[in-house]
Order: structure tokens, then C-alpha cells, then sequence
């Protein structure tokens, strides 16, 4: 039968069974065991009936089909044994298990997700790899237990949003994604490397104020100079906030930046606070389009 659930319709329903069942026990997600259980409960002729790592150079996580030709059913989930870092492995499964429930009909070959897939956002694959990004975030982290911890008028340090990373067993990138999919402040995410903005991802009072960095189709970016990711020389530390005239990064904003410097990569993320105001215009389509490109690309590749 043809469950025709949106991927946050699934997340949501899982939640409500495994709230009933573990309450405040069920994190972090056991991935593994929730979706070989929910698979064999609702599908017990198509279950998934493998999860583990393999080489698969050049992808991140793989849905693939039992072998048919021997008679095989149900479906297995694979993620690289290359990626060492365990929140990472645990969005990777995640993430196929909303390939699962939402694509496999579709897709009876089964699916790979690679970065060149996920940096296609015309193309079928790319809708499919954002249902997927959909889907893992809501599971791992549902946004009535993340208001809890993080209620939507307070604006965050980067060790409050590490405290929520660590109770979801996501990476920290990914709990700031999600807080800024519901905090009422004015916030922008900006990821960099090599003094050059990657992507920039606003919250949505902040893309209602103007606050939006184009990175798509576009020249490279340049970091304002006076930001501590271009000179580390800035600051004393990590997570030293400093604070910013109007200017700097946005013409009539003055705001607070905290940078946090990646260990094993020239890479850097900067949280932007700004002050309170009300929205000055409504965002176009493509700009919550390409904040939302930019956020689905960074959470699978980091």
C-alpha cells in the first residue's frame, strides 16, 4: 500500500508512538532500532532488514533493495565507513529511513546520496534528498521537545545549542538549522572557509527583515574583514561574542557575532544575533528557497 504521509507527517508519528512508549528516555533516536521495528510492523513483506556501514566512496548513505534475483526481499540502509563522527552516522540513517518510508516505491532500485545530487536543487533528486533532510530533522529533533529546551524568544549560545546537539546525537550545525526553522529572534547562520561565505542560512524573522546573504549563482562572497572568521586574531577564543557596528555585515545592522573554528578543517561558523524589530517586507519565494538549498546541502556534507 501507497502511504502518501509527508516526511514530517512521518517524523510526527513516529514521535507520538515512541513519546507514549519511552517519554523523555527516547533520545537520542535509537535510528537503528525504531526503523527496523516501524518497517516490520507496517511493512512485514518490505521491511528493512539491514543496517550497517560499507564502502561506498563517493556517497554519504545508501536505501538499497534486497537482492530480488535470489529471492529476497525487504531493504537495507548503508552508510560510508569512512565517517567517523557518530552524530553524522546517526542524520545518515535517519535520513535513508525518510528514503524509506517516503521514496522506496518510487525509487524500487533503491537510492544513493552523494553531494553532487544533493547540489542539483532543479532536479528530482534534490526535492527527494530535502524530503529526506526533512524528515531526519523532525525525527531527531521534534520541535515540541527542542521549544523546551530553547524556547523561541531567547536567543542561544552556541553551548545552549550544543546542550540540545548532544541530547539529539546531531551534529551542532544541524541544532542550529533547526532552532532557526522556529526562533522568533533575528539570527543568521553563515559557514565559511578560506575568508569566502560558503552559505548563509536566516531565520525567518531575519529574512523578513532584509538579513539574507545571496550565495547561489552569484560571485564568490567575501567575510567582512572585521569578522573574527576572517582574522582570528579578533578574538581571544572561541565563543568570545564581539560585537558589531552597522556596517559590517549588513548596512543598517548592527549585530553579535559568535565564531566557532572547525578542529580538522579551514572552516568556520558564525552566529549572528541582531536586535529586535519588526519585519520591514515580505522575502521572496527564492531566497526561503535557496536558504532552505543551502541548509539541506550543509547538513548531509557536514
Amino acid at each position: 500500500m501507497n502511504d502518501v504521509r509527508s516526511p514530517s507527517r512521518w517524523a510526527n508519528d513516529i514521535s507520538v508512538v515512541l513519546r507514549q512508549v519511552l517519554a523523555d528516555d527516547r533520545f537520542p533516536i535509537a535510528v537503528i532500532d525504531v526503523a527496523s521495528e516501524i518497517s516490520r510492523q507496517l511493512y512485514p513483506d518490505d521491511a528493512i532488514t539491514l543496517i550497517k556501514s560499507r564502502r561506498i566512496d563517493g556517497f554519504e548513505g545508501m536505501l538499497a533493495p534486497a537482492p530480488r534475483d535470489r529471492g529476497k526481499t525487504g531493504w537495507g540502509i548503508f552508510y560510508n565507513d569512512d565517517i567517523e563522527v557518530p552524530s553524522r552516522i546517526n542524520f545518515t540513517l535517519a535520513h535513508e529511513f525518510g528514503h524509506y518510508l517516503v521514496h522506496r516505491l518510487k525509487f524500487p532500485d533503491g537510492i544513493r546520496c552523494d553531494q553532487r545530487a544533493m547540489t542539483q536543487w532543479n532536479s528530482k533528486y534534490a526535492e527527494i534528498e530535502s524530503e529526506a533532510n526533512q524528515f531526519a530533522a523532525s525525527l531527531l529533533m521534534p520541535l515540541d521537545d527542542f521549544r523546551k529546551k530553547l524556547p523561541q524568544n531567547v536567543a542561544p549560545t552556541f553551548s545552549d545549542i550544543g546542550a540540545c546537539a548532544s541530547r539529539y546525537d546531531v551534529s551542532l550545525t544541524a541544532a542550529i538549522l533547526r532552532w532557526l526553522e522556529y526562533t522568533s529572534k533575528r539570527a543568521v547562520l553563515v559557514a565559511s572557509t578560506d575568508g569566502f561565505i560558503l552559505w548563509a542560512k536566516p531565520s525567518k524573522p531575519a529574512l523578513k527583515s532584509g538579513l539574507f546573504i545571496r550565495t547561489r549563482n552569484v560571485s564568490p562572497v567575501p567575510l567582512p574583514e572585521r569578522s573574527p572568521a576572517f582574522n582570528r586574531k579578533l578574538i581571544s577564543g572561541q565563543n568570545s561574542p564581539i560585537r558589531h557596528d552597522a556596517g559590517v555585515w549588513f548596512p543598517h545592522e548592527s549585530c553579535e557575532e559568535t565564531v566557532l573554528f572547525a578542529d580538522r578543517f579551514d572552516f568556520a561558523l558564525s552566529l549572528l544575533h541582531f536586535d529586535d524589530a519588526e519585519p520591514q517586507f515580505d522575502y521572496e519565494a527564492e531566497d526561503e528557497e535557496e536558504a532552505l538549498a543551502s541548509t539541506d546541502l550543509f547538513m548531509r556534507r557536514r
